[in-house]
């Protein structure tokens, strides 16, 4: 009964978001000397890094698309982020061991040192990234109601501010000196080992989310048959038939998966033609958003160690001007750690501030406040100014964590209102489901397909009766789950499309998460070695921020915004 209580499980689910951002700013912040030490040049070095975010944005639509359409007896999430989850944890083995992998197979190691470095940083990002997604839909699942969600997703922001503030804290401890040295080794592998068991314990704590999950028999018949007469057993030969149906069914849905996997080009191309108009008006704000936000926090460090501290960070080391670009970057990281502690702040308070403000104020706010701090970062040589200033956008990080998620959440708990499109024509397949299954199985003559499911409510009926064909209804009766399963991720040549999930949705979402570490990485570089000043990095910023606000303005926040854009 503890672990079913609502905060429990809260705190249960949001633990591994601490677990996976712990391992993402620790990681990530060490792994750029490392590059460095094995030989690896500045300019390929960033490539390295833009290896997850690239991978993030092809996968990350299909991983969404294929958790909603998903059956198991673990549910529809956590089978996807326990599979994420191990590529994490095979990446903090491989990367402090490289060395030694690479000992194992080559004589020469150099060469293939730098591949499983590559490989371990790639796999980390890669799956780090890609696991807020699922875990962002369970939150959902758990929490429908906007109130229930708007809170959860504080929790969630708040989780990923500490464990960003314990990320960027680890790697600056001596671990060589300290007592775990004679246990987990030097400065790599004992931090690595530290992040491994910090992540391993957090992964563990997913074992006993109550994620509600039923067996697709139970999709078909409703809780409203629970209490009905028991099905009378079809006669031998019958069975043998149906049997023998169900075994052709399986192999046909075998060869349409192997056919997708061909198409996989194509079905990501519909899944980001097919967005919902307020979806699509969220992503461009949200893109917006991010790309102001990222630009600031990955340059930011270099920002005071050239701009403010007037260091030379190629300088020969020892000399006054490495040493001014090292105290400039010492001092650009506490900004980014005070950052961290202010979104901490709002997070905590960010449900009663939208109870107070409401979230149409609240997020055009914190979207409105960041060119401000960024101009004012542009225009001062006060130390002190500038790191209040990059302090005070913890309030637009928090933002940005939380209401872009309850608004997807919002949309799909009122579909009706948001989505009617996608809506009225779910509502067409089930009614066709319904009628075929009547017509063949006898069963629900006078009784409608119910739509409720525990925790995943319409999500998980809608999406399972959108997907299975009404000509093999009665194949599905004896079909194994894990048939079912199948026939939801390939689906059928004449079948309908799929019903919505919210986990695509929040996937678009963070796919424009992972484009706005993209885009900067690629233009940055150009425009300050165009302007020779560091300064671009701060009025880029500020730019992408007031191209946000205009897009901030045109979010769907309720029902009288879908009159006013004509959405």
């Amino acid at each position: 009964m503890l672990f079913h209580n609502r905060k429990t499980q809260l705190l249960l689910v949001n633990s591994l978001t601490f677990g996976l951002e712990v391992c993402l700013a620790a990681g990530i912040t060490y792994v750029p000397p490392l590059l460095l030490e094995v030989g690896v040049e500045e300019k390929f070095m960033t490539m390295v890094l833009g290896i997850g975010p690239v991978l993030g944005l092809v996968f990350v639509p299909l991983i969404g698309s294929a958790s909603d359409h998903w059956h198991s007896s673990y549910g529809r999430r956590r089978p996807f982020i326990w599979m994420l989850c191990l590529g994490v944890l095979l990446s903090l083995f491989v990367i402090p061991h490289a060395s030694s992998l690479a000992s194992l197979f080559a004589l020469n190691t150099r060469p293939l040192e730098i591949a499983f470095l590559i490989l371990g940083i790639g796999l980390l990002d890669f799956c780090g990234q890609v696991c807020f997604t699922p875990l962002e839909a369970l939150l959902s699942d758990l929490f429908q109601e906007p109130d229930n969600c708007r809170q959860a997703f504080s929790m969630y922001a708040f989780m990923i501010s500490l464990g960003g503030c314990i990320g960027y804290l680890l790697p600056a401890i001596d671990w060589g000196g300290s007592f775990l040295a004679p246990y987990l080794g030097g400065q790599e592998t004992c931090l690595f080992s530290l992040l491994a068991i910090i992540f391993l314990g957090c992964v563990l704590a997913t074992l006993f989310v109550s994620e509600e999950a039923a067996a697709p028999a139970d999709v078909l018949d409703g809780p409203a048959l629970k209490d009905a007469p028991p099905k009378p057993s079809p006669p031998a030969c019958c069975s043998c038939q149906l049997s023998r149906s169900s075994c052709l069914l399986q192999a046909r849905h075998t060869m349409q998966a192997l056919r997708n996997l061909c198409t996989l080009v194509p079905r990501l191309h519909s899944l980001y033609c097919r967005i919902p108009k307020v979806i699509r008006r969220l992503f461009v704000a949200e893109l917006c958003s991010w790309m102001a936000l990222m630009t600031f926090m990955l340059f930011y460090t270099d920002f005071v160690g050239e701009g403010l501290y007037h260091g030379i960070p190629r300088a020969k080391p020892g000399t006054d001007a490495r040493r001014h670009y090292d105290e400039g970057v010492r001092m650009g990281s506490l900004g980014l750690f005070l950052q961290c502690i202010t979104s901490i702040f709002f997070s905590t308070i960010m449900d009663r501030m939208v109870k107070q403000f409401g979230t149409r104020a609240v997020y055009l706010a914190s979207v409105v406040f960041f060119p401000v701090a960024a101009f004012v970062m542009c225009l001062s040589h006060s130390v002190i100014v500038v790191t209040i200033s990059a302090a005070l956008t913890g309030f637009t990080f928090s933002a940005l964590q939380i209401l872009p998620y309850t608004l997807a959440s919002l949309y799909h708990h009122e579909k009706q209102v948001f989505l009617h499109k996608y809506k009225s024509k779910e509502e067409g397949d089930a009614a066709r489901l319904d009628k075929k299954s009547a017509f063949s199985k006898g069963l629900l003559s006078s009784q409608k397909l119910p739509y409720q499911n525990g925790h995943a409510g319409s999500l998980f009926s809608s999406s399972s009766s959108s997907s299975c064909p009404p000509a093999a209804s009665s194949a599905l009766c004896v079909s194994s789950s894990c048939d079912v399963s199948l026939m939801m991720m390939v689906g059928e040549p004449d079948s309908v499309a799929p019903g919505r999930g919210i986990c695509l949705d929040l996937a678009i979402l963070d796919s424009a998460f992972l484009l706005s570490q993209v885009v900067p990485s690629l233009f940055m570089g150009s425009i300050v070695q165009f302007t020779q000043s560091v300064t671009a990095y701060m009025v880029s910023a500020a730019g992408f921020g007031l191209i946000a606000i205009y897009f901030a303005t045109k979010v769907v926040f309720d029902k009288s915004d879908m009159v006013k854009y004509s959405v």
